[in-house]
């Protein structure tokens, strides 16, 4: 019983593995196929579908899909076209939170992250009440085997670059939005493309959440918001200790 009870365990984690990878690359899908719409269909003049390739070929998505997705948005009906909409809202303790979405049905994607909202302790908010706490950037990603740190941050400092970071497992570099496809491409000729790069918004500051009632309550929302099919990236500025996190997982 102990063996089997093993393997139902390891086929549910691989069972997680595999939900989350297919979400991954739906994400990346709609990504590819929104930058191909907007900017056209070759990555040597699109830069965002240039960045959105490169994320794909990163997490080892097939050029075949890849040349599907640029086409799909191109060979559609009008009905059928892939649209961005954020999102603005609050959860527990005030929390703020900006969801980005592609959809190609706009009124499915708001009915469903309002109902989302609604069911989980958080509230729906009108575009613009959320935005002031975040600020957008560029971030590119490298993994530390490339290059020494050093050598790294010498040649990311001669570039238009605001931030640089050492991970456990990563370098990251910081860019204002303006300047972000220029420094990819430098970086590009130099080190080849990027673990993973986005433009992507981060919180100017956090809301501390102490109570484990509300942390279990925003963590819930979180993750069901993303969860939805439409949504591709959801960012909070909130702050849980990692003591009171342990408790949640």
């Amino acid at each position: 019983m102990a063996g089997h009870s093993k393997f139902k365990n390891i086929m549910h984690r691989k069972g997680a593995q595999d939900k989350k990878r297919a979400k991954l690359f739906s994400r990346l899908i709609r990504e590819i196929t929104v930058a191909s719409k907007i900017g056209g269909e070759d990555p040597d003049s699109n830069p965002r579908l240039r960045t959105a390739i490169n994320n794909a070929l990163s997490s080892n998505m097939s050029k075949e899909n890849i040349k599907k997705a640029i086409k799909k948005n191109n060979s559609s009906s009008e009905s059928d076209q892939i649209s961005e909409i954020i999102y603005e809202g609050f959860g527990p303790c005030g929390v703020a939170i900006i969801i980005e979405s592609l959809t190609d049905n706009k009124n499915r994607s708001a009915s469903e992250i309002r109902s989302t909202f609604s069911k989980y302790n958080g509230n729906l908010g009108i575009s613009g009440c959320v935005k002031h706490h975040f600020n957008k950037i560029g971030t590119i990603s490298y993994p530390r085997e490339i290059e020494s740190f050093d050598s790294f941050f010498d040649f990311s400092a001669s570039l238009n670059v605001k931030d640089i970071y050492e991970n456990d497992d990563s370098y990251e570099v910081i860019t204002d939005p303006e300047f972000f496809h220029d420094v990819i491409a430098n970086l590009e000729k130099k080190y080849s493309i990027p673990k993973f790069s986005s433009i992507e918004w981060r919180p100017e500051s956090s809301i501390d959440v102490n109570d484990e009632e509300d942390a279990k309550k925003l963590v819930t929302l979180l993750e069901k918001l993303e969860d939805l099919d439409d949504v591709q990236n959801v960012v909070s500025n909130f702050n849980i200790s990692d003591e009171l996190m342990d408790k949640l997982i």
